[in-house]
């Protein structure tokens, strides 16, 4: 099993997971054309796509879903509450599945567990990928960290994990009062030192990858993520990955 990511922030979303001939793509932020050049920098063709599988509905996660899955003929599953927000939308798509957010599914040769996070949406979820032997972790919108979220997520091989905004530079920074509360809140989203909290509590002991993601451009920088996550596992800073919005990330494989 391997995963690259197309991209990570409030721009759009989208990451892509691969085992054998199945390629499952986490969420589609962008728009069809943006998200083909972005496949097409990691190799992948866009018919070649398996399935879309989507945490929630707000537009920098799914808001190309729909485009590329009719484009494409690509089947899409989301939670019967994300669904029921974008039902009209979604409506003439050939393949459109629902799913419960504890439900465990597989996407031929890839395992699926969802599990809910609190974030402000209808029925949010994240995801753990597994191919019988690997366990990807991805984790990037939530408030506050759970219990279950942070059993969902121990032992795995790879995390791509939220380390949205610097406590600092969000408070002193140009946003409305009331766009920082939301940010900052329980149903928001997670700053670096809540992001190094829940690591630290996870079992990391199979631990081989790690990337920071979900970055706000204008409330992080990356040496700040790195650093508060590599304390967390007690690593070098730079051995910590960066989830860009630009770029994502290239190829990662687990050996």
């Amino acid at each position: 099993m391997r995963f690259a990511c197309l991209g990570s922030g409030s721009e759009g979303n989208g990451l892509v997971v691969e085992a054998g001939t199945t390629r499952l793509l986490i969420d589609c932020g962008f728009g069809v054309r943006d998200t083909v050049v972005r496949l097409g920098r990691i190799g992948i063709a866009p018919e070649s796509v398996t399935a879309i599988i989507v945490t929630h509905e707000h537009t920098d996660h799914i808001g190309g879903v729909a485009a590329f899955a009719m484009r494409y003929g690509t089947p899409v599953w989301l939670t019967f509450g994300t669904l029921a927000t974008v039902a009209e939308r979604f409506a003439d798509l050939p393949q459109v599945r629902g799913f419960d957010a504890y439900d465990v599914f597989a996407i031929d040769a890839i395992e699926v567990r969802p599990f809910p996070v609190p974030h402000d949406a209808r029925e949010p979820v994240q995801f753990v990928c597994s191919d019988g032997e690997w366990r990807l972790g991805v984790l990037t919108d939530l408030g506050v960290s759970t219990a279950h979220v942070e059993a969902s997520l121990s032992g795995c091989h790879a995390l791509v994990l939220e380390c949205n905004h610097d406590p600092e530079m969000l408070a002193n920074g140009d946003y409305p009062y009331s766009l920082k509360l939301r940010i900052a809140g329980k149903f928001g989203h997670l700053d670096n030192d809540a992001a190094a909290a829940l690591l630290a509590k996870l079992d990391n002991s199979k631990l081989k990858h790690l990337f920071a993601a979900h970055l706000s451009q204008h409330n992080n920088r990356p040496e700040l993520a790195r650093a508060a996550l590599a304390q967390a596992v007690n690593c070098d800073p730079d051995w910590v990955g960066i989830a860009d919005q630009h770029t994502g990330f290239a190829w990662r494989e687990f050996v």
